[in-house]
């Protein structure tokens, strides 16, 4: 697969998760499907910070959707939530932060207590997928180039995320499913194949504040229209 078919399969699987509160206003089935979408753009993330040209471009555009982003995200997280937090693309910038550190710093003590810093501000500060999150893309960046590594540095992610859930709840199969959707993420992620494929980076990054503002507006109408 190209990076271009994985940026589709996460857009699609991005949407199918937000539908279920557009719709519903509450998780359903759809979310397991949905998980897929995240690790996705964080393997995306190291690969643009691979193959950019100009990281300084990038990481502004990385911060302008970000800020642009954020009321249409605010808007949708309403649905399900009244505490404030920041959208998924502020976690993936602190993602990409996170790989210029580790390489442009030498002593790596100090590049971990960074990091580790900002692990912590995105927790603290409500970001989408918090601290695990941005170790997701670092996770990536380390274990780029070896599948095997890929795989057994997801697993342990997936792990860290869901196992205390699943063992406090008692293997609560909603768990269970959110574990097993995420996990399926791995299998476009190995199948890439190194090659770009059709850009469509501007578009992807409209997609995403775009489609959540139809989902809340999708949400509302039902809302009105079902008088709930």
């Amino acid at each position: 697969m190209t990076s271009f078919v994985l940026k589709i399969i996460a857009c699609i699987t991005m949407f199918i998760d937000h539908l279920s509160y557009g719709i519903f206003g509450r998780m359903t089935w759809l979310n397991y499907i949905g998980r897929i979408a995240f690790p996705i753009f964080a393997f995306q993330i190291v690969e643009g910070y691979i193959h950019t040209k100009n990281l300084k471009k990038y990481f502004l555009r990385l911060i302008v959707f970000a800020i642009i982003s954020q009321i249409p995200f605010y808007l949708f997280h309403s649905i399900v939530a009244k505490t404030f937090a920041l959208n998924v693309i502020f976690t993936l910038t602190i993602g990409l932060l996170c790989i210029w550190i580790w390489e442009k710093t030498p002593n790596k003590v100090f590049s971990i207590c960074i990091i580790a810093m900002l692990c912590f501000i995105a927790q603290i500060s409500n970001m989408d997928y918090g601290y695990w999150g941005v170790l997701l893309v670092f996770m990536f960046y380390l274990c780029r180039n070896n599948k095997i590594a890929i795989t057994t540095g997801f697993i342990v992610m997936l792990l860290l995320k869901y196992l205390p859930y699943i063992i406090r709840y008692n293997f609560y199969y909603k768990y269970i499913l959110l574990f097993l959707g995420t996990l399926a993420a791995i299998i476009p992620i190995l199948l890439y194949n190194g090659k770009q494929g059709k850009k469509i980076k501007y578009i992807l990054y409209v997609f995403y504040p775009v489609h959540l503002i139809a989902l809340y507006a999708l949400h509302y109408i039902i809302t009105v229209g079902t008088g709930l």
